[in-house]
């Protein structure tokens, strides 16, 4: 039932991509919302999630918030090195980083790998359970076929290679759904998979995304998109019932 279920969530993410790819003449705004999608994302859905799951203080501080800390400095760090490497070669300083986007899309069809894991072990529990998680899975991997592309467009990397990491992206959450099969993901590392992911969706979205939206656009229908992302988000988490 779970890879059936899964099946959705492919269709979903495909057509997230659809759209972003779609509506280029207003890159401003498809930017905008992506970087909303993402602050919800983080904000709504992971960083709870991961604080429920690993929420163990390590020296005084949860698990789950160090992750998050240490996932976006190695956004920082990786990105930061990888501009240098560019510049050494006599590229621009100032240019983007084509393996930023490649990096930054890896790390998005990982993290639907890790949807579809969660949606497996749910319908595991109980198939109300199972329910309540396709819903959410299902929900937002529109905003995660949506930001894999525009992720992989945005550092400049052609056309082809946005496409084939948007496929990747589809089909993560159905191997990873057929592979809780085979095995069950303790939630303690699930929760700390969550966090370390979520500050580096949340570098992006705050560092990359939101500031290149506003670059030449500096429009208030740029700044609605933004809040119209994070509050799709929150519909999605009210209706899967946190």
């Amino acid at each position: 039932m779970a890879v059936v279920v899964a099946l959705g969530a492919f269709l979903m993410t495909l057509f997230g991509g659809w759209t972003a790819q779609r509506v280029t003449d207003r890159r401003h705004l498809v930017l905008g919302l992506a970087g909303g999608l993402m602050l919800g994302v983080v904000g709504l859905d992971l960083l709870p999630e991961a604080m429920e799951a690993a929420g163990t203080k390590v020296f005084g501080v949860p698990q789950a918030l160090l992750l998050f800390v240490g996932g976006f400095l190695f956004a920082h760090v990786v990105e930061r090195l990888l501009a240098v490497r560019q510049a050494a070669h006599g590229s621009e300083t100032g240019g983007r980083v084509p393996q930023v986007g490649l990096t930054a899309a890896g790390a998005m069809v990982l993290h639907s790998l890790m949807d579809g894991v969660a949606l497996g072990a749910a319908f595991q529990v109980s198939g109300g359970m199972g329910a309540t998680v396709a819903l959410a899975v299902i929900t937002h991997d529109f905003a995660d076929g949506f930001n894999t592309y525009t992720l992989t467009s945005l550092y400049g990397n052609a056309r082809r290679k946005a496409v084939a990491m948007l496929v990747a992206d589809a089909v993560a959450p159905v191997v990873g759904a057929a592979s809780t099969l085979l095995f069950t993901l303790p939630e303690e590392l699930l929760g700390s998979y969550l966090g370390f992911f979520g500050g580096a969706l949340l570098y992006l979205a705050a560092a990359e995304i939101l500031p290149e939206a506003h670059h030449d656009h500096p429009a208030l229908t740029t700044l609605l998109c933004t809040v119209a992302g994070v509050a799709f988000i929150w519909l999605v988490v009210g209706l899967s019932g946190g």
